[in-house]
């Protein structure tokens, strides 16, 4: 076997690059930093929307792109592989999370789910009341779910930017609330945003559960080895006429939360893997690639089922997600092209001021007076160390609605005014959520600090 050079005889080049490579990957984990990456892709889709190029804009998207084998061909607009296909990798870390916080999260019993529960319930159906006051013709009705929904990334992205002076509880509450949210929003679009079922579907569908619960029974832990079944799930939910993006919703509840069982303990066969390797290191002999493949091989395993699935799985999509799925899904549906936009039609002003009320008002109106509701009645208490300013904070950051709310617009309005009020509505209302949510939030982290100076003092 080869000696490898010690650390500190690599080359100069490569040093710095292992260093630029670590900050990156360090600067992909700060939360803040996947809010202001949507936010940055939302803006360009505006801008190139309404400028000299809007038509190149608006080309892009209904770009046909065909995938096939032989005589196999399904050929559909870029838009709809952005919408239907990639959110689908959302969807399943989002049925992730859910699946992991039931486990052993802020889900996992009735008493820790209770408080952000009630919230969730009142954030959802005050903006919905909210909406359906001012809108109550049947086309702009259909918009009553915009305002009921969360961006997690966005949400927890600007608490972020508040720094360690918000208490770890507020921040996992808002985190609770955003998944019920979630939940809640998966619920209405499988219910009221999918048409009429067509039933043979739900077979296909069925041969892509029933291929991923043998592979889990075969103990399969290769997250590779999940992209055909996943993809026979998510063809049948496209043929039952429900939105296909719920395919990762189910296999994301369908992730197991343990390590799966092995002969021996992952601990264990790592010891193993690395005495091997040390022992042909310390040979006098030179070793052969093939000799070392085994315990490479055995390596590999052990640091796979260290983590349980479904941890490892989030943590492996979560960048792609954050940086790559979510941000094309803004760049494609936050163009609204405002030049010739009918400002004037009554029906579009409506469903604006319907949204933005909703969620910048309702919203935390909505979770302020479940939760008070539900405390005052003894249902359950605040977390320590969390006060009603701070869940105010969590109020205003749950109407920050962006991705999932402009992913229901494009499900609730076929009339293109109506989808561009919609979303221009979602815009401003979140980004004036997101900026009232961090001014309060300063406000409300000099007074903790200022309690915390006179307590010490």
């Amino acid at each position: 076997m080869h000696r490898h050079s010690s650390g500190q005889s690599i080359p100069r080049a490569q040093a710095v690059t292992e260093r630029a490579f670590s900050a990156i990957e360090r600067f992909l984990h700060i939360e803040a930093v996947s809010g202001i990456t949507l936010l940055l892709a939302a803006a360009v889709a505006l801008i190139w929307a309404n400028s000299p190029a809007a038509d190149s804009y608006h080309a892009i998207w209904h770009t046909t792109l065909s995938f096939g084998i032989g005589d196999f061909q399904v050929a559909q607009s870029l838009h709809f592989w952005v919408n239907d296909a990639l959110m689908t990798v959302f969807f399943l870390v989002v049925g992730m999370e859910i699946r992991r916080e039931i486990h052993e999260g802020a889900l996992s019993s009735l008493r820790l789910a209770s408080l952000p529960l009630a919230a969730a319930m009142g954030g959802v159906l005050i903006p919905a009341l909210a909406y359906v006051a001012l809108n109550g013709e049947p086309l702009q009705r259909q918009g009553w779910a915009v305002p009921t929904a969360t961006d997690i990334a966005f949400a927890v992205g600007v608490l972020a930017l508040l720094g360690k002076s918000i208490p770890g509880n507020l921040r996992i509450f808002l985190l609770a609330v955003a998944i019920i949210d979630d939940i809640v929003a998966v619920l209405i679009i499988a219910v009221f945003y999918s048409g009429g079922l067509d039933f043979s579907g739900l077979i296909v569908a069925a041969v892509g559960i029933i291929m991923v619960l043998t592979l889990q029974r075969m103990g399969i832990g290769s997250a590779w080895a999940y992209i055909v079944p996943g993809a026979i799930l998510w063809t049948g939910m496209l043929q039952t006429g429900a939105h296909p993006t719920l395919a990762g919703v189910v296999l994301g509840l369908m992730t197991p939360v343990v390590p799966r069982h092995t002969r021996e303990r992952p601990l264990d066969m790592l010891r193993g893997a690395v005495s091997g390797l040390s022992k042909q290191d310390e040979s006098p002999t030179n070793t052969s690639p093939e000799e070392i493949a085994q315990p490479l091989k055995a390596l590999r395993k052990a640091q796979r089922e260290l983590l349980a699935p479904v941890t490892r799985v989030q943590m492996a999509l979560h960048p792609w997600v954050a940086y790559g799925v979510m941000p094309l899904f803004a760049l494609a549906n936050a163009g609204v092209t405002l030049d010739g936009f009918d400002l004037g039609s009554g029906a579009a002003q409506s469903v604006m001021a319907g949204i933005i009320i909703a969620l910048v008002f309702g919203k935390p109106v909505g979770l302020m007076a479940a939760s008070w509701l539900a405390v005052r009645l003894g249902l359950c208490s605040l977390p320590p160390g969390v006060t009603w300013p701070g869940m105010m904070l969590v109020g205003m950051l749950a109407g920050i609605g962006f991705t999932m709310s402009i992913f229901i617009a494009n499900l609730a309005f076929d009339d293109a005014t109506l989808l561009g009020a919609a979303k221009l509505a979602v815009l401003i209302a979140s980004t004036i959520a997101a900026v009232a949510g961090l001014a309060w939030g300063m406000v409300f982290t000099r007074r903790a600090a200022a309690l915390r100076n006179s307590a010490a003092a």
